[in-house]
């Protein structure tokens, strides 16, 4: 797994997903904790299999290749890996919402219920914004969060990012942030 794309976030690593996650990535997604949020993300083992092989690997390289200038289209979805133990905790993830208006690129991300309240996830956030604005077109970045997830707000507003107001996205009711880059270079 040498060869795989990782950004070094102090304590935590993001690695783009390898075909040995998938039992890691179906652990943290069946917990309730993440499944009450990220309800999308539910699937059967198979299912992440087939999803992890045949649409993230695939979309993952995809990306990187596009790598300064990514398309709307492009997405990635890199594993939280604690240095120390090598072990997958969670995921930090890029794409395109498509029911943000334009740009509407986003940060999306879950950690695994072991490993909360300990800064993991604030720094893989704060490491995939850098990423982008550092070394690719980004521009803007958007966060939705559930409104009551107050956890996930709290790592938005700690990564930078500005409240927006609320919108209705699905029935569901979300907290809306942008981060512009130029105020990501004068926050760091």
């Amino acid at each position: 797994m040498n060869d795989l794309f990782t950004i070094d976030c102090g304590e935590i690593l993001l690695r783009e997903f390898s075909v040995e996650d998938v039992d890691a990535i179906y652990e943290i997604t069946s917990q309730s904790e993440v499944n009450e949020f990220l309800a999308d993300w539910t699937s059967t083992k198979e299912q992440r299999l087939d999803w992890v092989t045949s649409y993230e690997i695939p979309s993952n390289k995809d990306f990187l290749s596009a790598v300064p200038t990514i398309e709307e289209c492009n997405f990635l979805k890199l594993g939280i890996i604690l240095k120390e133990t090598g072990e997958f905790i969670g995921f930090c993830n890029t794409g395109i919402k498509e029911e943000l208006p334009v740009p509407n690129r986003e940060i999306s991300y879950a950690i695994s219920k072991r490993y909360r309240n300990r800064g993991y996830t604030t720094k893989a956030v704060k490491g995939l914004i850098n990423y982008l604005f550092d070394k690719t077109n980004v521009d803007l970045l958007n966060a939705i969060v559930l409104t009551r997830n107050v956890s996930s707000n709290r790592v938005i507003q700690k990564s930078g990012f500005n409240y927006l107001g609320e919108i209705e996205i699905e029935n569901q009711k979300f907290y809306h942030y942008t981060l512009q880059k130029s105020a990501s270079k004068s926050n760091k």
